[in-house]
């Protein structure tokens, strides 16, 4: 199986560009992170851009970031219009096998400025990053969560075609102190109508 760090990027598609996170890419990516429409639904949420600039910094959080960009069609600078997060990881498995799990599978995440919401840029985006999970990376499974109460993000998912594996009642704590409801969705490989 390929790595990220061996991908030929950036991935293309119609109208996006996704590549891996930059420097010089950290204030566009909080001008929308920083929102509160958008950062009460992440899972972290940096209260300044010093702590956002921090957080990106780390090199494993590096590593699974990319962000979205709109190219566009007069041949201008391409504008950063969202973040993806791609993180490959291990599927469960019992002892005697572990090592055939290794890196089977890749939790997936995505941010959006709501300027470019209702567009299917955010559609686009993260069915051309189902498509390096299922063909260049090879793996099996992709799988994503969300608060219940984010519904644009679990109609995306459903909408590509992700299978709705679980709902919680109330197992996460957001930061404004509620108890919230949670969905986890999957897709299989097998399942991947583009896959080659």
């Amino acid at each position: 199986m390929a790595s990220l760090s061996t991908v030929d990027w950036p991935i293309r598609t119609e109208r996006l560009r996704i590549r891996p996170l930059e420097d010089a890419d950290l204030d566009a990516v909080w001008e929308f992170r920083r929102l509160p429409e958008v950062n009460r639904w992440l899972g972290r949420a940096p209260a300044t851009r010093e702590a956002f600039g921090e957080t990106y910094s780390d090199p494993e959080r590096r590593a699974i970031t990319f962000v979205i960009e709109l190219v566009d069609a007069t041949g201008g600078a391409p504008a950063i219009i969202g973040d993806l997060m791609v993180k490959v990881g291990d599927a469960w498995a019992q002892a005697e096998v572990a090592a055939e799990a290794e890196g089977t599978e890749a939790e997936l995440g995505w941010v959006l400025a709501p300027a470019y919401a209702g567009r299917g840029y955010a559609s686009e985006a993260v069915r051309a990053v189902i498509d390096l999970c299922f063909g260049t990376l090879g793996l099996r499974r992709v799988h994503a969560g969300c608060f219940a109460a984010n519904e644009p993000s679990w109609r995306l998912m459903e909408r590509l075609g992700m299978r709705r594996e679980e709902f919680s009642r109330k197992t996460a704590l957001h930061r404004s102190g509620e108890w919230m409801d949670g969905m986890n969705y999957g897709l299989l490989a097998e399942e991947w109508p583009g896959r080659r």
